[in-house]
């Protein structure tokens, strides 16, 4: 499966448009890892357990999306972004979205 943020590929040609595709996760942070931060936060740099659980909540979201192209006989996905959305105290959606489309 070709992932991009752009609407062509190089060398490749779309052959089909099959419409837009998604995938989210609703992530919680733990409020031991919380209080980790805030001592972090003081002392300054990157906060690495949330880096860690953003990037794997962006992959959970793009795994999501593949499945759905998939199933719709996708070979790539075009147009690929990333979103963040709140939802409550300590909890985020993100989401993943782009248009699935068959190429040669």
């Amino acid at each position: 499966m070709i992932i991009t943020a752009s609407a062509l590929i190089a060398e490749k040609r779309i052959v089909k448009t099959l419409g837009l595709v998604k995938g989210s996760t609703a992530r919680a942070r733990h409020l031991g890892k919380d209080l980790l931060a805030f001592f972090h936060n003081v002392t300054g740099g990157e906060i690495e357990m949330y880096t860690k659980l953003l990037a794997e909540s962006r992959e959970q979201a793009k795994a999501r999306m593949i499945v759905q192209a998939e199933r719709l006989g996708a070979n790539a996905i075009v147009e690929v972004h990333y979103s963040t959305s709140y939802i409550m105290g300590g909890a985020a959606e993100f989401l993943a979205y782009g248009t699935a489309v068959m190429i040669e």
